[in-house]
């Protein structure tokens, strides 16, 4: 289902979405977004819908990101297929620059767009296994010996300690992950650009008022599960096939995300593997690498089936 959304004013926060019934985990309706003479970019449309910019970016290719032309037809990537993960606590794939956060008790994911760390150096966001530490609220930040070498090459000088206020990256709101001696944080940001891309010293920054609300629902010892899973499958209990590709991580400036090998898992091997699915949709997903969910079903053979 894709809904219009030319007149709407758009949205700022996460997109929260009812959990899918047992087996299934397709959530979220597509959108469509009418340029206006002064829309702005595509980091501005972006940020009006809670999705990340590379996302839009994949989801309409040709489009000028930073002057889209007035009346292009864009489409919002709301829909998505949840991770092969449990359904609590934050759940991070690197791969699709998004977090999920499963509400307890209330049968409810949020879907927040993220930044995580740049190519080089200590500056690549690990996957993880772990737990939220500790949640600060206007905390200070202490760049690591690597990050002030960075900064001082580009001829900016950093404090030992950076206050809490305008000028500290890490925003209003820092949530430390336990893991690896409590150097990563999910926190939110000063600058009005870089979230759904890949921008920070390593942690995973979010939109100012997305980190708020995620903030005021997470505890100490929340659940965090940090993947980094570029392809999505599932089989709907309808019967129907789908699978979600996104651009792989790369390992160095000098790779290709459009053409660097796709990591799939073997339970998603053997589900894209069934004679119900169309294997030149799949080719066709794979190689467009669009990041929104495909309907890869073999409806030819789902109609011999039925016919039967």
């Amino acid at each position: 289902m894709l809904l219009l959304a030319s007149l709407w004013s758009g949205f700022s926060d996460a997109q929260t979405w009812p959990l899918p019934a047992p087996g299934s985990r397709l959530i979220g309706v597509n959108q469509f977004h009418v340029v206006q003479d002064d829309g702005g970019s595509l980091e501005n449309i972006a940020s009006q819908y809670g999705v990340g910019f590379l996302a839009l970016r994949q989801a309409n290719p040709g489009v000028d990101p930073w002057l889209p032309l007035a009346g292009s037809v864009l489409t919002i990537p709301h829909q998505v297929i949840l991770p092969e993960t449990p359904h609590e606590g934050i759940v991070i794939n690197l791969a699709e620059l998004r977090l999920y956060y499963y509400l307890p008790g209330s049968n409810q994911v949020a879907v927040y767009p993220i930044g995580i760390g740049q190519l080089g150096g200590d500056t690549f966001t690990p996957t993880m296994v772990t737990h939220v530490s500790e949640k600060r609220a206007n905390p200070t930040w202490t760049p690591t010996k690597n990050i002030r070498a960075r900064y001082l090459a580009q001829g900016i000088e950093l404090p030992a300690v950076v206050p809490a206020g305008p000028d500290n990256p890490m925003g209003h709101h820092a949530i430390r992950l336990a893991a690896y001696g409590g150097v990563y944080l999910i926190h939110g940001t000063n600058a009005d650009f870089g979230i759904g891309m890949r921008v920070s010293s390593g942690c995973i920054r979010l939109r100012d008022g997305d980190i708020e609300t995620l903030f005021s629902q997470v505890n100490q010892g929340t659940p965090v599960r940090i993947i980094n899973e570029p392809v999505k499958a599932s089989r709907e209990p309808d019967g129907q096939y789908w699978v979600e590709v996104h651009q792989p991580l790369s390992q160095s400036l000098d790779d290709n995300p459009q053409t660097l090998p796709l990591t799939v898992s073997r339970q998603d091997q053997l589900l894209l593997g069934s004679p119900d699915v169309n294997a030149d949709v799949t080719e066709q997903a794979m190689h467009l690498r669009a990041g929104m969910p495909v309907n890869i079903t073999n409806q030819i053979h789902k109609t011999d089936d039925q016919a039967l």
